[in-house]
């Protein structure tokens, strides 16, 4: 099949496929797999026993969440602006709470899942009706060029669940220092990050016996079946993770189990695979103070205080310009 020029691309996904797929490793974008199935999987996978990190940082935001109101309330009222809102279940502990305090704020969940923000939107105005929602459609890098438009008032910066351990450490240091360049010396960032702990138990995070990781990790290759005429059969490749102690780095990979060859109609693109060739999907990364810190000095950010679950499995640290 001819390769298709550039202008032929309808739309992101289709020519970060190309390119991903046509690149030597081959490569996956994962914030592809979030359609309406991948969030449906995404809120499953929150629900397993093994996914240690939604329980913690639940348990962290129930025993702290007077403490960390007090952090962000200011006599003139702010924005909380949440950066991959998802389904709000552990923002609403929160929200609750500043409700409960009568603080003066407005919340700004953003995600780039339509889906997710209109059943977020639902859910407030049924739950906590007294919460003035405006949600925000978007990618965060997206979101961030705006963030510096919120200036008349203190800006809250929430990013839970440790979204920024998707990022290598270079580009986690971009992605804080383009945080800080919106903030004032008000603004505060809060922000979720994964611990190093014993690699079994990160391993066994990403890898369920149920297979809901694994099927969420294919929804990728469902995804490009679904939009760009694809031919995948999910069943002929393997989802993989490795973990790197030193590095703190987790990895997602689809693993072709045989040679094989992929056509996608709208891309006019065959792929051909070797087997055992993989596609790489996802990084996970995982930090201990030190990083994080270092990550912060770097992007013109400091610590001022951090919360832990009572097993140090998991820790949200606040962030304001240096």
């Amino acid at each position: 099949m001819k390769n298709p020029p550039k202008t032929m691309f309808e739309s992101a996904f289709a020519e970060d496929t190309y390119k991903g797929l046509t690149s030597y490793p081959k490569f996956l974008l994962s914030k592809y797999i979030y359609d309406e199935k991948g969030d449906k999987l995404f809120q499953k996978i929150m629900q397993m026993p093994e996914y240690y990190l939604t329980a913690c940082e639940f348990d962290i935001l129930k025993m702290n969440s007077s403490a960390i109101a007090d952090y962000f309330s200011s006599e003139k009222g702010f924005d909380l602006i949440e950066l991959g809102a998802g389904d709000g279940k552990k923002t609403k502990i929160l929200l609750q709470e500043l409700v409960n305090k009568n603080l003066k704020f407005d919340y700004l969940p953003v995600d780039i899942s339509q889906h997710a923000l209109d059943e977020l939107e639902l859910s407030l105005k049924k739950e906590i009706p007294e919460v003035n929602v405006n949600v925000q459609q978007g990618t965060y890098f997206e979101t961030l060029e705006k963030l510096s438009e919120y200036n008349s008032r203190k800006k809250v910066i929430l990013v839970l669940g440790s979204n920024i351990g998707n990022l290598l450490h270079e580009k986690a240091v971009d992605f804080l220092a383009n945080i800080g360049k919106a903030m004032s010396r008000e603004d505060m960032l809060f922000m979720g990050f994964d611990q190093k702990k014993h690699p079994q138990a990160i391993l066994d995070a990403y890898n369920d016996p149920a297979g809901i990781t694994e099927e969420f990790n294919k929804n990728l290759l469902v995804r490009i079946n679904n939009e760009l005429e694809g031919d995948f059969d999910p069943e002929k490749f393997l989802h993989w993770e490795s973990y790197n102690p030193e590095t703190g780095t987790a990895r997602s990979f689809l693993v072709s189990k045989i040679q094989q060859k992929v056509t996608i109609n709208k891309l006019r693109l065959e792929v051909n695979f070797d087997a055992w060739e993989s596609i790489h999907t996802e990084i996970s990364q995982k930090y201990d103070d030190s990083i994080v810190n270092w990550l912060a000095s770097e992007a013109g950010l400091s610590v001022e205080h951090s919360f832990s679950d009572k097993d140090n499995c998991f820790k949200n640290y606040i962030f304001r310009r240096k």
